[in-house]
C-alpha cells in the first residue's frame, strides 16, 4: 500500500490534532482544594460593615470586629471582643444586634446557644428585639446561636475565650 504525500500530511495533520484534544489522565487534571466551611467561630471579620448596618457609625465602620448570621438577616457587631466566659472584670460582651429586615412588629430578639461538640445549651433574650446588649455565656468555647426576632430566624457562631 502506497500513501501520497497528501495523505500522509492529512494523517499527521490528525494525529496532531488528536494529541492536541487528548483528555487529561487524572495525574495531569488540576487539583483545586475544596472549599472548606468555616470552623465554629472562625467567621469574625473587621472589614466595611454592610451599608444596611452602618447606623451610628462613622465611615463604613471598618476594624469594629463584627460576625454575619448565615442567612444574613442579622449581624452581631462586637464590641467587648473577644467575648469571654466568664465575663472578664473590667469590661463587659457587649454586642449590637442589627437586623437588615426592618422591624415590623414588636418584639425581644431570643437567643438559643449550644455549645459545640456539648449538649450544654443556654438561653437569652434582648428586650425590644435586635440593638445593643450584654450577651454573657457560661462557658468557654464555640457557640452555636440560633436567633428569632421579628418573625425572622437566623444563625451564627460566637466564640468565648476564657
Amino acid at each position: 500500500m502506497t500513501i501520497t504525500r497528501a495523505a500522509a500530511a492529512v494523517l499527521i495533520s490528525v494525529l496532531l490534532m488528536a494529541g492536541c484534544t487528548a483528555k487529561p489522565t487524572a495525574r495531569e487534571a488540576p487539583t483545586e482544594a475544596p472549599k472548606e466551611t468555616p470552623k465554629c467561630g472562625e467567621t469574625i471579620v473587621t472589614d466595611a460593615l454592610p451599608e444596611w448596618a452602618r447606623t451610628g457609625f462613622s465611615g463604613d465602620g471598618s476594624g469594629n470586629p463584627h460576625v454575619f448570621g448565615k442567612s444574613g438577616d442579622i449581624l452581631a457587631v462586637i464590641f467587648g471582643a473577644p467575648l469571654k466566659a466568664p465575663p472578664a472584670a473590667d469590661r463587659s460582651n457587649k454586642i449590637l444586634w442589627v437586623s437588615r429586615p426592618p422591624s415590623t412588629e414588636a418584639g425581644d430578639l431570643k437567643i438559643s446557644a449550644k455549645l459545640d461538640g456539648t449538649g450544654e445549651t443556654a438561653e437569652r433574650t434582648v428586650t425590644g428585639g435586635p440593638g445593643p446588649s450584654i450577651v454573657d455565656l457560661p462557658k468557654a468555647g464555640c457557640w452555636r446561636l440560633t436567633l428569632q426576632w421579628w418573625g425572622h430566624t437566623d444563625t451564627m457562631d460566637l466564640t468565648y475565650s476564657s
